[in-house]
């Protein structure tokens, strides 16, 4: 996820409490640097702040809609009139919440956000004998909870989200660590090491395609 916030304190916080359920949030408190970061990397949603520096966020959300870019894009402000949450919305807004907000309603919506972008009603993703909750970030094996460590819940669900698609180092490293957090080149093989061990006797097969990187699909 892309945070757009200008308010340093309050984008720390959201930052922060993404990081503690288990999803690594970029941060950026401009349009144009937003725009940089999007034009390099990919992102499965947008929490876009409106009163910014220079260019505001709708404009940001009407270039990127002009584009045909879809990326879901919650709306986070503290104007809060009936005219601006229309705006909002007809600019191209996916949703809208209000500052002040509660940390568990951001992320709720977010997750709602992310299932309406996979058609899908509930927050499990169930691959043969396993189910993964988005919400408590549990995983389970015919009906055994997986003691997971952080970065491995972080794993496992990107290659839920990108089953039968090839993930390279840097793809991985790009969502599991955010802009200024430092990591050893071999963090991903030991994380992917310990995870493959998890899945011992589940339907998730985490394959190495050499010189490319890996590639989860369900073994039937």
């Amino acid at each position: 996820m892309l945070l757009i916030e200008d308010n340093e304190s309050l984008a720390e916080s959201v930052r922060l409490y993404f990081h503690n359920e288990g999803h690594p949030l970029d941060w950026v408190n401009s349009v144009e640097k937003a725009q940089n970061s999007l034009s390099f990397d990919e992102f499965d949603l947008l929490i876009l702040d409106i009163n910014l520096p220079g260019a505001s966020g709708f404009q940001l959300l009407q270039s990127l809609r002009s584009k045909g870019n879809r990326i879901p894009v919650l709306v986070l402000t503290a104007r809060t009139e009936i005219d601006d949450r229309v705006s909002a919305l007809d600019f191209g807004a996916d949703d809208y919440l209000a500052k002040p907000f509660d940390f568990r309603e951001l992320s709720a919506r977010c997750r709602a956000l992310y299932r309406r972008e996979r058609g899908k009603a509930s927050n499990d993703i169930i691959c043969g004998n396993l189910i993964y909750d988005l919400a408590v970030h549990t995983a389970v094996v015919n009906g055994v909870v997986l003691d997971l460590r952080h970065r491995e819940r972080q794993l496992l669900e990107l290659f839920l989200k990108n089953l039968d698609r090839v993930l390279t180092k840097d793809d991985i490293s790009n969502r599991l660590y955010h802009f200024d957090e430092a990591y050893t080149p071999n963090a991903i093989e030991q994380t992917l090491t310990r995870l493959r061990k998890q899945l011992t006797g589940s339907s998730l097969i985490i394959k190495t395609i050499r010189g490319l990187g890996y590639l989860a699909h369900v073994d039937d």
